[in-house]
């Protein structure tokens, strides 16, 4: 990490708390990976920021809504390549493109959920309990019928293939709150509020590049660090 990299994230660690990010209520609708629903018109693109030393980085965006059943996602990223090669779910897909979802239901036990989702549609749900720094995350159990996450990718300018070269990749997922059911504050209601960070990573360029809804310092793991979703 560049010295000016450093400075950059210790100035927005020591900013205050960005404002509880709205979630707006749905009725449930089909997934495409592209984001055409009418659905997504009721909420606005909230930024995910670029947390290097690049002024001319790709932009990433995010989309999220909530509904009786589960939650909405929708991300946008502009890119130039696709660099995946996993090519099963529950894989190490952190360690190549992939956007990132952590849901932290209840403030008062240091457990959360935590969802990947790469280009090339390959997913990992986790559950993460994280006591002190050390943590592990545990796969679902009888991951089928309602538990199941709905989720597609849609690839521009380009093949959604290993290498490709591309103009942007949109990833569409829900996530029911029956695979949320070992949580606690489950389902959200009016006014429940939920801590919670969006993250993209990116290896065009041959190292780790990340994006970052709310800032961390060494890791996503930093619980203490996510924004506040407030349901409307």
């Amino acid at each position: 990490m560049s010295l000016f990299t450093q400075l950059t994230v210790s100035l927005y660690l020591m900013m205050p708390p960005s404002p509880p990010l709205v979630i707006e209520k749905t009725m449930d609708f089909e997934i495409n990976g592209q984001g055409t629903a009418h659905e997504w018109e009721q909420t606005d693109w909230v930024i995910i920021p670029f947390r290097h030393d690049n002024p001319a980085a790709k932009q990433t965006k995010a989309k999220v809504l909530y509904s009786g059943k589960g939650m909405y996602f929708l991300f946008a990223c502009e890119d130039k390549k696709i660099t995946a090669t996993h090519t099963t779910d529950f894989a190490d897909l952190f360690d190549e493109d992939v956007v990132e979802v952590f849901l932290w239901t209840d403030e008062q036990h240091p457990v959360y959920f935590e969802y990947e989702l790469s280009p090339l549609n390959y997913e990992l749900p986790l559950i993460v309990p994280n006591f002190s720094g050390q943590f592990l995350g545990w796969i679902p159990w009888h991951y089928e019928g309602d538990r199941r996450i709905k989720h597609a990718t849609h690839v521009s300018g380009g093949e959604k293939a290993s290498d490709a070269h591309i103009q942007q990749w949109t990833a569409e997922f829900f996530i029911p709150y029956a695979l949320l059911a070992p949580l606690k504050n489950v389902p959200p209601q009016k006014g429940t509020q939920w801590r919670a960070n969006m993250y993209r990573i990116d290896y065009d360029s041959g190292k780790f590049q990340s994006w970052q809804w709310q800032p961390i310092e060494k890791s996503f793991h930093e619980y203490e660090k996510f924004g506040t979703f407030l349901f409307n």
